[in-house]
């Protein structure tokens, strides 16, 4: 059997032991070494072990990540995000669907400090839901509206999925901040206008809200301060080459907990608890980016990826066709896995190949995030589904289902456009850093 078919069956037997419910990070590493053995012999495969959790989790360009975990963690333990709600709210009251915009607004600003799509889902359903309840919203609108909302925090930056990208695929990370950030707004843009098409439509589902004055309206603009001070920090700072990612997160971290310590809103017991949170969270990640810079190995060498762009080039495809194919594959996959692992298993397949068929590997990092995004919020697993579940279990998962169908055209539609005008991802980093 030649490397590229030991490759191929490497591939479906990790997607089997998958199946059958074995942790991702264990399942990238027993393919990876079994690979690896099999491939190079027993004395490579170990030279290898021994020395890729070092030069992994000592990577400069993954050390951002324990960084932005905790300045999201300290931003949720502020109540950040509910300033950035309350004055979403009061911006948009009188206007018919009002609330499910001011929580997909709010989402997208406190999804560019926190980068997690899960912990924005979950903050927000806590601040944004019972508000929406409390109106008389529809709760398929109130949940959709939230579980869209919050799915935009990998796509803005900062994007912990997109430093991952970065690191296995050898690319930028402020070109990768930079290439999401049109996407990430025009996506935002397509939700908006969802909630509105629907509220419309059904206007039973969103009733209208008392209309404020505008003197209310400016103050209102007054209480995000702290989030727009944090994002000029960080992001900011990246985009204008002052700082570097890591630079920026750790300005970011502390900037975070500071404004919390000095505005009395974060004590020390929930600032020990975001630390805590955030060295689990950490580990399991760097757990799993271990496992998959193994398999990762075991694919290059197996030169999987060549067999597949020799296979769609006897079968005549082009490359459109390919990247169709390759995009249904991650909806389908993202029914069963979570998105850091799908990105970890597929992106060293799936790159090379489209690199081969002309696809910038930049551009194709915004198509990846988008399909994962996809993947958190449609049924039936979508992980932002559940999360807003668990915390209104007497919300029934159908109504859930049914209120974020019609979010669901939205990431079609980017995808789409962005297949047509990939200069929607190019244009600015390629303006920022040539």
């Amino acid at each position: 059997m030649s490397n590229q078919w030991v490759g191929a069956c490497g591939v479906l037997a990790l997607f089997a032991l998958l199946f059958l419910r074995v942790p991702v990070w264990a399942a990238l590493m027993l393919v990876g070494v079994v690979g690896n053995t099999i491939v190079g012999g027993w004395q490579s495969s170990f030279a290898i072990l021994g020395t890729n959790a070092f030069d992994t989790s000592s990577a400069y360009t993954l050390s951002v990540i324990p960084l932005f975990i905790l300045m999201g963690d300290v931003a949720s333990s502020t109540r950040l995000s509910a300033d950035l709600f309350n004055a979403a709210r009061v911006l948009l009251s009188g206007i018919r669907g009002g609330l499910s915009v001011a929580a997909i607004l709010a989402s997208a600003c406190f999804g560019a400090v926190c980068g997690s799509s899960v912990a924005t889902a979950a903050t927000m359903t806590r601040i944004a839901l019972p508000e929406m309840r409390k109106a008389g919203y529809d709760d398929g609108l109130a949940t959709g509206s939230v579980a869209a909302g919050g799915s935009l925090g990998i796509l803005i930056p900062p994007s912990i999925i997109l430093v991952i990208y970065a690191a296995i695929a050898e690319q930028s990370v402020p070109k990768l901040f930079a290439a999401a950030l049109i996407p990430g707004l025009v996506l935002t843009a397509i939700y908006i206008a969802v909630a509105l098409t629907v509220a419309h439509l059904r206007p039973e589902y969103a009733p209208t809200v008392s209309n404020v004055t505008w003197r209310e309206r400016l103050e209102a603009l007054r209480q995000p301060w702290q989030f727009l001070l944090l994002f000029i920090a960080t992001i900011g700072g990246i985009y204008a080459g002052i700082f570097s990612p890591t630079e920026a997160a750790a300005i970011g971290a502390f900037g975070a907990i500071m404004l919390g310590l000095l505005g009395r809103r974060l004590t020390w017991k929930q600032l020990t608890k975001a630390v805590e949170g955030t060295v689990i969270t950490s580990a399991l990640l760097f757990i799993i980016i271990i496992g998959a810079t193994l398999f990762a190995y075991f694919i290059v060498q197996t030169q999987l990826p060549v067999l597949l762009a020799t296979f769609a080039q006897s079968m005549n495809l082009s490359g459109l066709a390919v990247m169709l194919i390759i995009i249904a594959a991650y909806v389908v996959i993202g029914c069963f896995l979570e998105g850091i692992g799908m990105v970890l298993i597929t992106v060293p397949v799936f790159l090379p190949l489209v690199m081969k068929f002309g696809y910038d590997p930049i551009w194709f990092s915004i198509i990846v995030v988008i399909v994962v995004e996809l993947g958190l919020i449609h049924p039936p697993v979508g992980m932002n589904l559940f999360v807003i579940q668990a915390q209104v279990p007497d919300v029934k998962l159908t109504a859930i289902y049914r209120g974020i169908i019609p979010f669901l055209i939205a990431p079609f539609l980017l995808i789409a456009l962005l297949i047509a005008f990939p200069e929607i991802a190019l244009w600015l980093p390629r303006k920022l850093y040539g």
